[in-house]
Order: structure tokens, then C-alpha cells, then sequence
């Protein structure tokens, strides 16, 4: 597997942690949080600003997911 691949799987990972991680009560300051927020936010928010309004839901990290798998399918 190419480290590219592997890169975007790596990637991916750290995008469903996060996801996750925003379903618990933890604070933002906890080391976790701010370490996975901090590597996906910079991507994550230039998303946000191009989806329209989901009442209330966050799809960018799904819409993020599914670009990082089309894009891992294009370097495979």
C-alpha cells in the first residue's frame, strides 16, 4: 500500500475520532480534544462554509470522509 494510502487512512481515522470525541462531555482544553480538533479543523471548516444549513447537523466531517475516500481511490 502506498504511504499516500496509508496517509489518507491515517487521516480518516483521526476525522471519525473527532467526530466522536464532539458526542462526549469533554472539555475543548482536554490534550485529545484540542490535538484532533487541531488536525481536522483547518479542513473541516472551509466545508462548513460552503454546505448549506442541515437543521442543525454537522455533515462536513461525512462530506470531508467521502472526498478523502475518492481521493485515496485515485492514489491506489
Amino acid at each position: 500500500m502506498p504511504f499516500l494510502a496509508r496517509l489518507i487512512d491515517l487521516y480518516s481515522l483521526v476525522v471519525l475520532v473527532t467526530v466522536i470525541l464532539s458526542w462526549l462531555p469533554l472539555e475543548r482544553r482536554n490534550p485529545l480534544v484540542a490535538l484532533a480538533r487541531g488536525l481536522t479543523e483547518p479542513v473541516l471548516a472551509p466545508i462548513r462554509r460552503v454546505l448549506p444549513p442541515m437543521g442543525g447537523l454537522d455533515l462536513s466531517p461525512l462530506v470531508l470522509l467521502i472526498g478523502l475516500q475518492i481521493l485515496r481511490g485515485l492514489v491506489v
